[in-house]
């Protein structure tokens, strides 16, 4: 099933379509990581002592997974809370400053995360989804489920 939902368009973040932000907000959001995060790295740890061998930001694939073992038909996204949309409801009537952008910005990447999870499922691929206090919090959760699937897969 191919994805048919409209999409959502996101204005550039420019003067010129009425956004404006400060030199030192600017330079806090440039420090943003977008590969390599603290809980990329612990969860990735963890899965190599595991025994779980994998590759990272396999871009052979749609949404560029954080994880990918192509052999077990495998995929790890570590979401972060704000960019993915935890608890959107509630957090998008909090944002205070450039509403329009953000609110459709972030709203572009849920649904680019749904598209993503069909091509994927369509492919053949197994995907979990965790936010990233979900692997600060339980790790050995995180960890456990991947598992669970593996012994379906190998066992």
């Amino acid at each position: 099933m191919d994805y048919s939902e409209q999409k959502i368009k996101v204005l550039r973040f420019e003067e010129a379509n009425g956004f404006y932000t400060t030199p030192e907000r600017s330079k806090l959001m440039s420090k943003i990581k977008g590969k390599d995060t603290k809980p990329e790295i612990l969860f990735r740890k963890e899965l190599w002592k595991a025994g779980i061998r994998y590759r990272k930001h396999d871009k052979s694939l749609p949404g560029n997974p954080d994880i990918t073992n192509k052999k077990l038909k495998l995929v790890i996204f570590i979401d972060g809370e704000f960019w993915h949309g935890y608890n959107w409801e509630e957090k998008k009537v909090k944002l205070k400053s450039n509403r329009d952008f953000w609110i459709s910005k972030i709203e572009r990447n849920m649904q680019k995360d749904r598209e993503n999870n069909i091509k994927l499922e369509n492919l053949g691929y197994k995907i979990f989804r965790f936010w990233d206090h979900e692997i600060k919090k339980d790790i050995e959760k995180c960890i456990s489920l991947v598992n669970e699937y593996l012994e379906t897969k190998i066992g």
